[in-house]
C-alpha cells in the first residue's frame, strides 16, 4: 500500500514558528527584567495569548528537538547553528527531546515555564538545569520527554560527538577504554600493545566480565550468610564483618543485585537456637552498616554515574531499609549531580520519610536552598498533614524558590491550618510569591479559601494592583463552580467606568471576569461577551473573544 506524506499546512506551521519566536523573546526579556516588571508581565501575557489561540484552533502543540532544529510534526520550524543563541540546543543539551503544550493551559503554567527557561543557569550552579526546574513544577498541561541516556556531563558529550565524527560510536569507545584499563590493572608496568579488535569482540568480552562478576558475587553472598547461620558464638562477629565487607564491595563496584540478596537474607527467618538473640544483635550491626552514611554515600556516587539503572532492584533495597537511613539520604541529596540520581533519592525519601516526619523535617534547616526545596517537595508527595508545622518554618525562607515550593505544598494539603500562612503570603513583597499563594488557595477549593479570595477581590485597593496579579485571583475563582461565583463575575463584567481616570483599571477587572467566565464555560455570559468583544479597549475585547471561543469549544460534543 502506498502511503503519501502530507505536510503540515502553512496555516498551522506559521503560527507554530511565531510561537517559537515569542518564546525566545520572552526568555530574553524575563532574564533582563525582574518578575514584577511590567515588561515581563506583558511578555508572558503576549505569549499566553498566542499559545492559547493556537491550542484552541489547532489542538496540542507538540515540538521535537534536535541539536540545531525544532520540529513540528515532521517539519522543521526552527534552525540555528549558533551554540550561544541556539534555542533548540538550549533544550537538547539537557536531554529534552519532546515538549507538548496541551489544551487547557493557563497563564500561570506558561508563566512558570517561561521563567524557568529564562533562569541564568551559570549563576544557579551545577545542581540546576532546565529539566530539573520543569520536573519540580509538575505542570498539568505542559509535558516533555527526556532521553535519559543523554544526561551526561558536557565533556562526555563532546567526546562522543568527536567519536561520531570519526565514524565510531560512544559505546565502542567506552568498551575500548574498559579493555585498556583491565590490561593496565593486570600489569601496570608492561603496558603491552593491544592488537586491534572488532566491536563484536569487545561487546562479548564485556558481557562475559559482567556475567562472571555478578555470578560470583551472588554465590559469595549465599556462602557467607550460610556460614553465619552455621557459625558458633565466637565466630558471629567475624562473619558479620565479612558480610559487611562483601556488601561494601558490591556497592562500590555497582553490583546492587547481590547486595540486595544479602540484605534479603538478613531480613529472612532465623534458625531456632538458644543464641538466636545473639544472632539478632550481630545482624543489627549489619543493618546499621547498610544504612550508614558511608554506604549510602557510595550508593549516591554510583547512581550519579548511571551504573545502577535498575529501578526495581533499587526500590527493593530501599524497601528493606528503616528510618535510620533518612539523615544519610538527605545528606547525599545535596551532593548529587544528575537528575535521575536525584529522582531515585527523592523517591526513597518519600517512602522512608513517611515513617519519621521529624527526621525528614530536619532537612529544612540545611543551608543549601535546593536541598530545602527538595525536602518540601518530598513532604508534598507524602501528603501527611503533620508536615504543616514544619512548612510554616520554611514559609519565610530567604530564597524565593523555597517559598514557592512551600506554597505549592500548602495548597495541596487542603487543611484549615494552612490558611494563615497563605493569607500572609498574599502580602509578600515578591509578586511571584503573592500569585503562587492565590493559586494555592484556588487548589484548596474550600469555602474558607474562597472567602479569603473574595475578601481580597472586594477590597478597596484591589483595582489598582497589577493586571496579571488581578487575573490570578479571577483564575482562582474559577475553581468554584456555582451560582455565587458566576453571579459575582457577571456583575463585574457589566460594571461601568467609575471615572475617566479609572476606566482602564475597570476594563482590566472586566477582562479578568471574562477570562474566568470562559474557564467556567458559563454559557449565560455569552450575550454580554459578544457585545464586549466589539469595544475599543483591546484588552477587554481580546479577552471577551477568547472567552467566547472557550465556551463554544467547551460545549462541543465529546469534549
Amino acid at each position: 500500500m502506498l502511503i503519501l506524506y502530507v505536510p503540515q499546512p502553512e496555516e498551522i506551521l506559521k503560527p507554530a514558528q511565531e510561537l517559537i519566536q515569542i518564546f525566545q523573546r520572552a526568555k530574553k526579556s524575563l532574564r533582563m527584567y525582574p518578575s514584577n516588571n511590567p515588561i515581563s508581565a506583558r511578555m508572558i501575557e503576549e505569549a499566553f495569548r498566542h499559545t492559547e489561540s493556537f491550542l484552541l484552533e489547532h489542538g496540542d502543540l507538540e515540538l521535537k528537538f534536535r541539536q540545531n532544529e525544532i520540529l513540528f510534526g515532521d517539519q522543521v520550524i526552527y534552525h540555528s547553528q549558533d551554540k550561544e543563541e541556539n534555542f533548540a540546543f538550549f533544550f537538547f543539551k539537557d536531554g529534552m527531546r519532546e515538549l507538548v503544550f496541551r489544551r487547557g493551559l493557563v497563564i500561570g503554567e506558561l508563566g512558570e515555564f517561561l521563567r524557568a527557561i529564562s533562569y541564568d543557569f551559570e549563576k544557579l550552579g551545577e545542581e540546576e538545569d532546565i529539566v530539573t526546574l520543569l520536573w519540580e513544577r509538575d505542570f498539568e498541561h505542559i509535558k516533555y520527554v527526556i532521553d535519559e541516556n543523554f544526561l551526561l556531563e558536557d565533556d562526555v558529550y563532546e567526546n562522543e560527538a568527536v567519536a561520531q565524527a570519526k565514524g565510531e560510536d560512544a559505546q565502542e569507545l567506552e568498551l575500548k577504554r574498559i579493555y585498556s584499563e583491565i590490561l593496565k590493572e593486570e600489569d601496570g608496568s608492561l603496558q603491552p600493545e593491544v592488537a586491534p579488535v572488532t566491536k563484536a569482540d569487545l561487546l562479548e568480552l564485556l558481557r562475559e566480565l559482567e556475567k562472571d562478576s555478578a555470578c560470583k558475587l551472588q554465590k559469595l553472598s549465599v556462602i557467607l550468610f550460610d556460614f553465619f547461620l552455621d557459625a558458633n558464638f565466637p565466630e558471629y562477629g567475624d562473619t558479620v564483618d565479612l558480610i559487611c565487607d562483601a556488601f561494601e564491595y558490591c556497592i562500590r563496584t555497582g553490583e546492587l543485585r547481590p547486595a540486595v540478596g544479602l540484605l534479603a537474607r538478613a531480613c529472612g527467618p532465623l534458625p531456632e537456637a538458644q543464641d538466636v538473640q545473639l544472632l539478632k544483635k550481630e545482624l543489627g550491626r549489619f543493618f546499621e552498616f547498610v544504612s550508614s552514611p558511608k554506604i549510602l554515600g557510595m550508593l549516591g556516587e554510583r547512581l550519579d554515574s548511571g551504573e545502577m539503572a535498575d529501578d526495581e532492584v533499587f526500590d527493593e533495597y530501599v524497601g528493606r531499609l528503616d528510618k535510620t537511613a533518612i539523615p544519610a539520604f538527605i545528606s547525599i541529596l545535596g551532593e548529587l549531580k544528575t537528575i535521575e540520581a536525584r529522582k531515585k533519592i527523592i523517591n526513597a525519601l518519600v517512602f522512608l520519610g513517611g515513617k519519621d516526619i521529624q527526621a525528614l523535617a530536619k532537612g529544612i534547616t540545611d543551608p543549601r536552598w535546593y536541598v530545602v526545596r527538595n525536602i518540601i517537595y518530598i513532604m508534598r508527595r507524602i501528603g501527611d498533614r503533620s508536615v504543616i508545622e514544619f512548612l510554616g518554618k520554611a514559609a519565610r525562607h530567604q530564597d524565593v524558590r523555597v517559598r514557592m515550593e512551600v506554597l505549592r505544598a500548602l495548597g495541596e494539603l487542603e487543611a484549615p491550618g494552612v490558611l494563615p500562612a497563605l493569607r500572609e503570603a498574599l502580602d509578600d513583597p515578591e509578586a511571584s510569591i503573592r500569585m503562587m499563594a492565590v493559586r494555592a488557595l484556588g487548589k484548596m477549593r474550600s469555602d474558607a479559601a474562597k472567602k479569603v479570595i473574595f475578601s481580597r477581590v472586594n477590597a478597596k485597593g484591589f483595582i489598582d494592583i497589577d493586571f496579571n496579579e488581578k487575573k490570578e485571583y479571577f483564575e482562582a475563582l474559577a475553581n468554584w463552580q456555582g451560582a455565587e461565583v458566576e453571579e459575582f463575575l457577571l456583575r463585574v463584567l457589566k460594571t461601568g467606568s467609575f471615572s475617566f481616570f479609572k476606566k482602564n483599571k475597570v476594563d482590566e477587572l472586566r477582562a479578568c471576569a471574562a477570562y474566568s467566565l470562559g474557564l467556567l464555560e458559563c454559557r449565560g455570559a455569552l450575550q454580554y461577551l459578544e457585545k464586549l468583544q466589539k469595544v475599543k479597549n483591546r484588552l477587554l475585547s481580546d479577552y471577551s473573544y477568547r472567552a467566547i471561543k472557550r465556551i463554544e469549544y467547551g460545549q462541543q460534543p465529546g469534549n
